[in-house]
């Protein structure tokens, strides 16, 4: 019996006892007494293109961020955090680097993109141009919807482009790396605070490489030399 699996791994009962000449039930009986099983092919599932319910272009691919609140973009990590998963979202000005809003939550869906939203809109104005990938959480109609509200254009990534949302993607493994170990902590008061003080440092201290200087004090230098050509125009 075994001699015969090896040239055909794939038989069953009924055609292992048509190539010994026996009977189905005592093919069974032999199968089951020494686990013999034959060979099943994985079935191998077809990778479907993903269906969206919203299409929008992305307008990162024309539009190039030239002062602060210009272009925002958006996205979401995950930690885990002693086996249970801490998700967080964040906003980024792509002209000053800020990270312009951040939520903290233990759960995905529109609320956690809808609170981002509106921690950073709570202390700065709306941005022309939203920038995301296509997940459900940024498709969500109640998303959408509030960002219709305020007037902001949306842009996403095209399907399957992920370095199209490349800002975000970049920040995230910095901030991993300052953040270190989620499990150090025994609280999840304990990560959430740190989490925070991490994109404190990130905003404040902390020398982004494409500014040769914190975003915080770029943006501070960019406001200034605004308001110093305001002046000079006012005079002229």
């Amino acid at each position: 019996m075994e001699e015969e699996l090896q040239v055909h791994p794939s038989y069953g009962s009924r055609n292992l006892a048509k190539a010994l000449h026996i009977g189905r039930d005592q093919a069974r009986r032999v199968m089951r007494k020494y686990g013999i099983k034959p060979y099943r092919r994985r079935r191998i599932k077809k990778w479907r293109k993903p269906k969206h319910s919203h299409t929008f272009p992305n307008l990162l691919l024309a539009a190039r961020p030239s002062y602060e609140d210009h272009v925002w973009a958006t996205d979401f990590t995950e930690l885990i955090f002693h086996g249970s998963k801490v998700y967080i979202s964040t906003i980024i000005d792509l002209f000053t680097r800020k990270t312009a809003g951040l939520h903290v939550g233990v759960r995905k869906g529109a609320a956690l993109t809808i609170q981002t939203l509106a921690n950073a809109l709570m202390h700065k104005p709306p941005p022309n141009i939203l920038h995301s990938d296509n997940g459900k959480e940024y498709e969500a109609q109640s998303y959408v919807n509030m960002l219709n509200q305020f007037g902001i254009n949306i842009s996403r990534s095209r399907p399957a482009c992920p370095w199209e949302n490349g800002y975000q993607e970049s920040f995230y493994g910095k901030f991993k790396l300052d953040l270190g170990d989620p499990n150090r902590f025994k609280t999840l008061g304990g990560l959430v605070a740190e989490i925070y003080r991490v994109i404190w440092h990130y905003n404040n201290t902390r020398i982004h490489s494409a500014l040769n200087m914190p975003p915080a004090i770029f943006a501070n230098q960019q406001a200034s030399k605004k308001t110093t050509l305001g002046v000079v125009e006012l005079l002229s």
